[in-house]
């Protein structure tokens, strides 16, 4: 049911493509290009391995050259995340906290010390509560730390975000099963390469004109998008 509407949303892009910026009737050794560009893509949706000699023999030099690019920007996102700000550890400190106790009381309450597992019940909700406080300050503080974490951080009415440990937000980094999304800004190197190339395939034959960086992203972000 939901993957319809992503289906659409890329054919309408496509028309408005064709549309503003439509395929002039290609050369011999443009049609070639294209041909094996989108066998290459094609490959690369399988999951198989591309080599980037292939690549290079395919894509321009700048189109590869963005490639490199694109990489290495992932691979300093990849590097931020070894080195989360300060602030964050607090939170993270007593959701840690939060989490331990609740799984020790669930332990209490396998073993049928319903009373223990009452108390360690209540100190959970306390850490809790804490780390709700917590978190909220840290973000008005400084709104910028909201990119690490795993949702929205909306504290108003109606917000999902409370003081009860499966409502809490995860870090991005975070490896819990309660993670609600990674990253939106890493990508895997296959996906770095099915952007590339598919911005290629549709630069074929038309006016190209220079994209700003946010336009990339954008681009980069939406050919990501799986079907």
């Amino acid at each position: 049911m939901q993957k319809k509407p992503i289906v659409d949303f890329r054919k309408l892009l496509q028309e408005r493509l064709d549309k503003t910026n439509p395929r002039r009737k290609l050369a011999k050794d443009e049609t070639t290009k294209l041909a094996k560009l989108e066998g290459i893509v094609e490959k690369l949706k399988r999951g198989e391995n591309v080599q980037n000699r292939q690549l290079q023999t395919w894509l321009s030099e700048n189109q590869y050259a963005e490639l490199e690019q694109v990489w290495q920007e992932q691979l300093e996102l990849r590097e931020e995340h070894k080195d989360k700000p300060d602030e964050l550890q607090r939170y993270e400190d007593k959701l840690k906290e939060a989490i331990m106790m609740h799984n020790r009381s669930d332990a209490y309450h396998r073993k049928g010390k319903k009373s223990a597992a009452y108390k360690l019940d209540s100190k959970c909700e306390s850490l809790c509560e804490d780390a709700l406080e917590i978190l909220q300050e840290i973000v008005a503080a400084d709104a910028s730390l909201q990119i690490w974490f795993d949702r929205n951080l909306d504290f108003g009415h109606g917000s999902l975000i409370d003081g009860s440990l499966g409502n809490l937000p995860r870090l991005v980094t975070s490896r819990s099963i309660d993670k609600q999304h990674d990253d939106s800004r890493i990508a895997k190197k296959l996906d770095v390469k099915i952007g590339v190339v598919e911005r290629a395939i549709n630069n074929i034959g038309r006016t190209v004109e220079p994209m700003t960086n946010s336009t990339k992203l954008q681009l980069n972000k939406f050919l990501q998008i799986d079907d």
